[in-house]
């Protein structure tokens, strides 16, 4: 029996709850679901836990049910670069399906997660006979376009409520984080993991958001209160 069975071999079916927390197979036909769903297999990554490394081969297009994942990488001199989180509702790495690529980022668990995987063969199945399908993933394609510019531009960004604010904003991205809502359940230190501040000035950080009352600080969590203004807002 494994003591410490890893992240691929915890995979299970979906129950029908997680299925419902699947963006994309409502886009699906009757006949292409009962195609796909039992294709479909959960795990559920404990802190700290790989479900995709750097030079790996693709093997599922994946997506997070619950918990909060992060992309990152390391660069030449060996220090770890995050470039985005990934909440409820994100599917990512699209890209490297389409590709049959190796991975050229590490996702790693931040919290208790449930993370569902497709298998990248059907996952192409589906681009070759789901029109729901593709439209999701032009969607999905456009909107990454967008969050990885702004995410160049955020490496420029020092002052660290400006920082905060647009990561946030990204964070709540409703096309990319479908299962996000108003409320992002994070904590200071994951918020610090994420966008390179320690735990201290993110939570001087979110009192300034706060007070401007672009969010609000709830027990394990943050209400989003306007998500235009943390695109937009300026501090000094």
């Amino acid at each position: 029996m494994l003591t410490n069975p890893t992240v691929h071999q915890r995979r299970r079916a979906p129950t029908a709850a997680e299925q419902q927390d699947i963006p994309w197979l409502s886009l699906l036909t009757a006949q292409e679901r009962t195609e796909i769903v039992p294709q479909l297999v959960v795990s559920d990554p404990h802190p700290g836990d790989y479900v995709c490394r750097v030079g790996r081969p693709v093997t599922y297009w994946f997506g997070v049910i619950s918990g909060l994942l992060k992309m990152s990488s390391d660069n030449e001199s060996g220090q770890n670069m995050t470039f985005t989180g990934i909440p409820p509702g994100g599917w990512f790495g699209e890209g490297t399906a389409l590709k049959r690529e190796i991975y050229r980022y590490n996702i790693q668990a931040l919290r208790a997660s449930v993370v569902a995987g497709l298998p990248v063969d059907t996952f192409h199945w589906l681009i070759d006979h789901s029109l729901g399908f593709n439209r999701f993933i032009m969607n999905q394609l456009n909107e990454r376009l967008g969050q990885f510019i702004a995410a160049r531009e955020l490496d420029r960004i020092n002052n660290p409520e400006l920082r905060l604010a647009r990561h946030l904003a990204s964070l709540f991205n409703p096309v990319l984080f479908s299962g996000v809502g108003e409320v992002l359940r994070i904590t200071q230190q994951e918020l610090a993991y994420l966008v390179g501040l320690s735990r201290q000035r993110v939570n001087e950080a979110l009192r300034v958001l706060e007070a401007r009352q672009l969010i609000r600080v709830e027990y394990g969590g943050l209400r989003i209160l306007d998500l235009q203004g943390l695109r937009t807002a300026q501090f000094m």
